[in-house]
């Protein structure tokens, strides 16, 4: 009988063993693990730092103000340079953090998504299109177009921006009745 229950035991772990290996290594989802991986380019890299700009302007937009009210002219250059590397250690950081929790959100939430929403066949052809040596060009070379777009879509645009400004101008002048500060609205000057 100990036999018996011994063998049983045996084929009770090597049974759980083969069904947990088989749930582990399921073909639709890893092939949509794959899928996931090959899309991860450098626009993601580019999200990550977009997320991490958004809370750095954000403490901007809190902290800018309270140091010109709280702090003498004088001393503001100094201020805010030392404000200023603060933020870009906060930036840094703020990037590590979310790039981090990438990897652990895209198995949790977009495995199961594609795993869900595609057959094997077609996640296959997604694997194929995303490992094609055209769209890893296009995955490289994005970031640098997209810099390229943004800034000729600025220069075409500035000109008729620049009008509307000094519209809303006049039409704040009229509302208020005066004059913005001299250099409202303008970069501070380099020193």
């Amino acid at each position: 009988m100990k036999k018996f229950l011994t063998a049983l035991a045996i084929a009770v772990v090597a049974c759980g063993t083969t069904t947990a290996h088989a749930q582990a290594t399921d073909p639709k989802t890893e092939l949509a693990k794959k899928v996931v991986a090959l899309q991860q380019g450098p626009e993601l890299d580019r999200l990550v730092g977009q997320l991490a700009g958004v809370s750095t302007q954000e403490l901007i937009a809190k902290w800018g103000p309270k140091m010109e009210a709280s702090v003498p002219k004088a001393k503001q250059p100094k201020v805010s340079e030392d404000l200023n590397a603060e933020l870009k250690k906060y930036t840094d950081d703020a990037s590590q953090l979310i790039g981090k929790q990438v990897s652990k959100v895209s198995t949790e939430s977009l495995v199961p998504a594609y795993a869900e929403r595609f057959t094997l066949e077609e996640l296959q052809q997604l694997a194929a299109f995303f490992e094609s040596p055209a769209v890893k060009k296009y995955q490289a070379t994005a970031p640098e177009l997209g810099n390229v777009f943004v800034q000729k879509l600025v220069e075409a645009s500035r000109p008729d921006v620049l009008a509307r400004i000094k519209q809303f101008d006049d039409a704040a002048v009229k509302i208020i009745g005066t004059s913005p500060a001299p250099g409202a609205g303008k970069p501070p000057a380099k020193k």
